[in-house]
C-alpha cells in the first residue's frame, strides 16, 4: 500500500489579508494534528478572487507575508503544504502571475507553477471575466518530485485543457492538483465534470481544492473542493461552506487501473505527440 493523506482546506476569503494567511495557518496546524502529508489551500487563498484585488494584494517572492507565513508552519509543522495561488509580483518588470508555491516538510519551496490559461470568458448576462488584464500567463507545466512521488500542479482554469494534464502525467505525475475557484455559473456545469475527465483521461487521482463562498465578496467562488481516484470515482466534495476536511488516497491504484485498462499504453504515438516544455 502507497497511501497519503490529502488535507483539503475550503478557505472563505475575504478582503483582510492577514485574517486569510491565519486562517490558512490554522487549518495547515490542524491538518497536521489530524496526520495529513499534503495540505492543499485554494487558489488566491490570500486575497478575493478579483482582478483589482490582485494588484493590491500581490507580493514578491522573496518579500511575501503569505509564503513566508506558509513556509514556517510547514516547517514547524513538518508537512507538505500546496499554497493554492497568490497575486505574484515580478520584482524587475512589475508583471503579476498567478502562482502556486508547493512547500516541503522543512518549509522550502520546491516548486511553482505560474497559471497558464487565464480565465478570459464571456457569457452573456451570467458571468463576464477578464483576468489577462491583469495576471501575465505561465509558459510552462510543473510536475515535482516529492518523497510521496511526483505530482503534477495546475490552476483552475488549467483543467480546462486536457493538454496540460496529460504533459503532467506523462512526466510521471499521479496526483494532479488543481487549487481552483470556479463560480456559481461554470461551477455546477463542470466543477464535477472536469475532475472526473481530467482523473478518467489520465488515469490519476485528481484534486481540486477551492475558496469557499462569501457573499460579501463580488465573485462568488463555487466550493465543492474535491478527490476524484483514477477510475473516476468522487471520493470525497465538500459543499459551498468553509471547510477543511482530510481523504486518504492509494497511489497503487494508478498502477492497478493503468494495468487493467492501459489507455496510456495503448497512445498512438505514431500518429500524434506532445511536446514537453517543463519548468
Amino acid at each position: 500500500m502507497n497511501k497519503i493523506k490529502l488535507g483539503l482546506c475550503q478557505l472563505k476569503v475575504g478582503y483582510d489579508k492577514e485574517k486569510n494567511i491565519s486562517k490558512a495557518v490554522d487549518m495547515i496546524k490542524t491538518s497536521s494534528e489530524n496526520n495529513a502529508d499534503i495540505v492543499i489551500l485554494p487558489e488566491m487563498f490570500n486575497c478575493p478572487f478579483q482582478n483589482q484585488e490582485f494588484i493590491e494584494f500581490a507580493e514578491e517572492e522573496t518579500n511575501s507575508k503569505s509564503l513566508d507565513a506558509i513556509s514556517k508552519i510547514a516547517n514547524d509543522e513538518n508537512i507538505y503544504v500546496l499554497g493554492g495561488s497568490i497575486p505574484e509580483k515580478d520584482s524587475e518588470t512589475g508583471k503579476i502571475y498567478n502562482s502556486s508555491y508547493l512547500f516541503d516538510d522543512n518549509g522550502k519551496i520546491i516548486a511553482k507553477h505560474k497559471k497558464v490559461h487565464l480565465f478570459d470568458v464571456n457569457i452573456p448576462g451570467k458571468l463576464h471575466s477578464n483576468e489577462s488584464d491583469v495576471i501575465t500567463p505561465g509558459d510552462k507545466f510543473t510536475v515535482a518530485d516529492t518523497k510521496f512521488g511526483k505530482i503534477g500542479i495546475a490552476l483552475c482554469y488549467d483543467i480546462r485543457f486536457p493538454e496540460l494534464a496529460r504533459l503532467m502525467t506523462l512526466n510521471g505525475a499521479k496526483i494532479l492538483f488543481y487549487p481552483g475557484a470556479f463560480n456559481f455559473v461554470t461551477g455546477p456545469a463542470h466543477w464535477e465534470l472536469l475532475f472526473r475527465t481530467r482523473a478518467v483521461d489520465n488515469q490519476v487521482f485528481c484534486v481540486g481544492v477551492s475558496p469557499a463562498v462569501n457573499e460579501n465578496l463580488k465573485y462568488h467562488a463555487y466550493g465543492h473542493s474535491i478527490v476524484v481516484d483514477p477510475w473516476g470515482t468522487i471520493l470525497a466534495q465538500a459543499d459551498h461552506d468553509e471547510k477543511l476536511f482530510f481523504q486518504e488516497i492509494d497511489l497503487d491504484k494508478v498502477d492497478t487501473i493503468r494495468k487493467e485498462v492501459p489507455t496510456l499504453k495503448n497512445r498512438r504515438n505514431d500518429f500524434y505527440e506532445v511536446i514537453f516544455k517543463k519548468n
